[in-house]
């Protein structure tokens, strides 16, 4: 598998989205591999309340590793309707399984357009050679 999903948009603060979550109406949104290979191993993850409001570019939640703590940013705006709860118990997903059980949260959009505005893989590879 590629270290950088084809079918994930991705931000330039290392965030991902996939389309669509698994709540009606959402996006699912994780960390990138690389994000996650910088932090180190994850020991502690703080994600947004269901039923919060978010706004593209915002911090929502923090990353705790052996190393630092990195905040979260929001992709984009809107609702966030489900939390992935495992993360509280074996935060190490996030590293072990970056796109998939170590996903942190699902929004539904304020706006579908957000969303496409967002890198594709080769816009984000590009970012890190930067």
């Amino acid at each position: 598998m590629s270290l950088y999903p084809q079918d994930l948009k991705y931000t330039s603060e290392h965030e991902w989205v996939r389309t669509p979550g698994e709540n009606e109406g959402s996006v699912r949104i994780g960390i990138t591999h690389f994000a996650q290979d910088a932090l180190g191993d994850i020991v502690y993850v703080s994600l947004p309340e269901v039923g919060a409001t978010v706004s593209a570019g915002d911090t929502c939640g923090e990353l705790e590793s052996t190393k630092s703590v990195s905040d979260v940013y929001a992709p984009i705006s809107g609702e966030v309707v489900a939390v992935n709860s495992g993360l509280d118990t074996t935060p190490e997903l996030v590293n072990d399984d970056p796109y998939g059980g170590g996903w942190l949260f699902e929004v539904v959009p304020a706006s579908g357009d957000e969303v496409e505005g967002l890198l594709d893989a080769a816009g984000y590879e590009a970012t890190l050679q930067a």
